[in-house]
């Protein structure tokens, strides 16, 4: 079955094209999500959120784009509002804190195995996950798309709805941020 023939069938409320969908592309969203949140058990809800969104509005899709990049969006915007959730959390946790009436938060670790990274390899990925929280938005998405998943420029440049150039500049700075965080942090910890 092709592309064109899934969406007609989604949008028909087929069930077995549902589950084609999800087979279809289960690993990418989950691996782009994971890329994003850092939080297995996290990323496993968020990508199951993708979906139901997914089926809950495969009527507005137009088929202006490909499905995948159409669900690399859906995924994104999930991922980031969990990541805004907890970061809104985190400063009400903070106001407690400092209220005296709430219990001192652990900063979480990354303690994940991303799919894309060989086991060798793990220490130095959990080192550059956490310089990635610490970058701006466009440019995390940029980062994650690109190098964590894979994709090119003109990919990435559909998913996130702008340009070419414009995804060049955000690698760009992403790259420059990265390692001034990670000369900072080997600095530190040498």
């Amino acid at each position: 079955m092709n592309e064109t023939q899934l969406i007609q069938q989604l949008q028909q409320g087929d069930r077995q094209a549902f589950t084609t969908m999800v087979q279809a592309y289960q690993h990418m969203v989950y691996n782009t999500v994971l890329g994003i949140v850092q939080q297995v058990q996290e990323a496993e809800d968020v990508a199951q959120e993708v979906f139901v969104q997914a089926y809950l509005s495969v009527q507005n899709f137009r088929g202006d784009s490909k499905m995948s990049t159409w669900l690399y969006r859906i995924a994104i915007t999930k991922a980031l509002d969990c990541e805004r959730k907890k970061k809104a959390k985190k400063r009400f946790n903070l106001v407690k804190n400092v209220l005296g009436i709430g219990e001192k938060e652990e900063e979480q670790v990354v303690d994940f195995h991303h799919p894309g990274v060989q086991l060798d390899n793990k220490e130095q990925a959990a080192i550059l996950f956490k310089a990635m929280k610490q970058l701006p938005e466009n440019q995390r998405i940029a980062f994650t798309l690109i190098k964590v998943e894979g994709l090119n420029y003109d990919e990435t440049s559909a998913i996130m709805q702008t340009t070419v150039k414009a995804v060049e500049a955000l690698m760009h700075r992403a790259k420059e941020n990265l390692r001034k965080s990670l000369r900072n942090y080997y600095s530190n910890h040498s």
